[in-house]
């Protein structure tokens, strides 16, 4: 029956009464029990008489719902709007990144040569560096390392041309016995294939090649063409590997006197960290290459395959081109096994190119160059994927060093946000020049801009305020018990004070 309670707060007394206390302690107070039932009875006999989907509600104008707090769809309109704020950020960044691919590519053919002459910069600026700390003058220093580089690999082809010129016509003559092997073969069971056969499929091979005698010439045309632009590149490559070695260190400077004090500390830091990146990535590469290339030479020695030293450095070479260089490299030896010693040792050397290939992809390629680059190997595998799908041999040789520069952009510029947060302080970061330590510094004390924000809160001032508002929570609900309870005792009091009243008041 009864569902209002009242609590009395006697001292240190606590009593509950319900309307039927009241009752029967006092037969001339209102049976509010008995009102509310009948009010409860009436509501439910119309609710039942109404339509479905026209109940009113038990008091009009309080309908029942769980959003007793802030309207959600206040918060829903902020969520909302902070999400089209963001999309807006991010269409202009797609569409600034898609403009800038445009015009690379309409630029590419100036662009590529600039950026194998970075490449080759970092691997001859060390010995450069030496010849100038010794006092070689900046010009000579930079011939005297390009020649002798150029030296070397001269020196490295005239190593090979000797065992070429010796080893060649012993391949030659070991193919032609592989040909005429396999004619024996394809005559004999079970292919049974006579000589007349050979000669006819000879025979359409020869009008076949005759009919297309136009696609071949325009294709030779086309590869003369290639070969030109390659040549043209290599030169623009060594007079710009010349000049970077001469006038390198004078870039840097040049940087900060055009683009200003606070941008020139940033730019020249984040420079110095792409190239001692791109320098770690050469090196890597370096270490890789060879590693397959000695494994590679010494299987193909052990079997006694003809230019094994030559096949080997050709697998060095091969090994800075990902992917494609490896597996030219790899069919070559392959297929020299094969028409030198026969299938089961070229099945042999393709177990070897393949146990060392896995090797190098799976093993030696990310765990190296994810250490010196500081890249994970799933990022550096996807960016290798990605750049040959999309740009082919050019892209999969470009894509790690490409992906290490943007990631040593991001990592500063993340830096530069903790330094502002608080999160991070300048001694905790690793710089490479003088310029990013200043910009470290400068990074720490313009945190303190961001304090006096209004919705700049650190995570100690969030922990604060949310255990104030627990606490003030609890006052509240302490408080509006007390105060429940004096009215409570209030409206009995003066109840009684009027009993009291009406009682003396019959009596006399």
């Amino acid at each position: 029956m009864g569902a209002h309670r009242a609590t009395e707060h006697d001292g240190d007394d606590v009593t509950e009464t319900t309307p039927d206390d009241e009752t029967r302690r006092n037969p001339g107070a209102p049976d509010l029990a008995a009102d509310t039932a009948v009010a409860a009875t009436a509501g439910e006999r119309t609710r039942s008489m109404a339509a479905p989907g026209t109940e009113r509600p038990p008091l009009p104008g309080m309908e029942d719902t769980t959003n007793r707090g802030v309207d959600r769809g206040v918060i829903i309109g902020q969520g909302l709007a902070a999400l089209a704020r963001w999309s807006v950020r991010g269409i202009v960044v797609v569409l600034a990144l898609a403009g800038f691919l445009y015009l690379l590519g309409r630029v590419w053919v100036g662009v590529f040569p600039l950026v194998l002459a970075l490449l080759v910069t970092t691997v001859l600026w060390p010995p450069t560096a030496w010849l100038r700390r010794h006092g070689v003058p900046a010009a000579l220093s930079a011939i005297i390392v390009l020649l002798g580089s150029l030296a070397v690999f001269a020196g490295v082809i005239a190593a090979i041309a000797p065992s070429l010129v010796d080893q060649s016509g012993e391949v030659a003559s070991a193919a032609s016995g592989g040909l005429t092997e396999l004619q024996d073969r394809l005559g004999a069971p079970p292919f049974n294939v006579d000589s007349t056969t050979v000669d006819e499929l000879v025979s359409q091979a020869q009008e076949w090649l005759r009919a297309r005698s136009g696609d071949i010439a325009s294709g030779v045309f086309t590869g003369v063409s290639v070969v030109g632009n390659a040549l043209v590149t290599l030169a623009l490559v060594l007079v710009l590997v010349f000049f970077f070695l001469k006038d390198g260190p004078n870039f840097l400077p040049f940087v900060r006197r055009v683009s200003g004090r606070t941008a020139g500390r940033h730019l020249t830091e984040v420079s110095v960290r792409s190239w001692n990146t791109l320098s770690g990535f050469i090196r890597t590469q370096a270490i890789v290459s060879a590693v397959d290339a000695v494994l590679i030479g010494t299987g193909l020695v052990v079997m006694q395959v003809p230019l094994a030293f030559a096949l080997a450095v050709l697998t060095f070479f091969g090994g800075f081109v990902p992917i494609i260089g490896a597996v030219t490299a790899g069919a070559l030896a392959v297929l020299v096994a094969l028409v030198s010693q026969g299938l089961t040792t070229a099945l042999v050397v393709l177990a070897i190119v393949l146990a060392v290939q896995q090797l190098e992809g799976n093993v030696l390629q990310p765990l190296l160059q994810g250490r010196s680059m500081q890249l994970h190997a799933g990022v550096i595998l996807l960016a290798v994927a990605a750049g040959s799908t999309l740009f082919g041999i050019v892209g999969a040789f470009l894509a790690v060093p490409v992906i290490a520069t943007v990631a040593v952009v991001m990592r500063y510029i993340s830096e530069q946000v903790d330094l502002r947060t608080g999160d991070l302080h300048a001694d905790e970061v690793p710089v490479a020049t003088k310029d990013g330590e200043i910009s470290a510094r400068q990074g720490e004390l313009a945190a303190a801009g961001y304090v006096d924000q209004p919705d700049a809160t650190t995570l100690a001032e969030e922990l604060t305020s949310a255990r104030e508002a627990q606490d003030e929570g609890r006052r509240g609900r302490s408080g509006v018990g007390s105060r429940l309870a004096r009215t409570v005792r209030s409206a009995r009091a003066a109840w009684r004070e009027d009993e009291s009243r009406a009682g003396s008041g019959a009596s006399s």
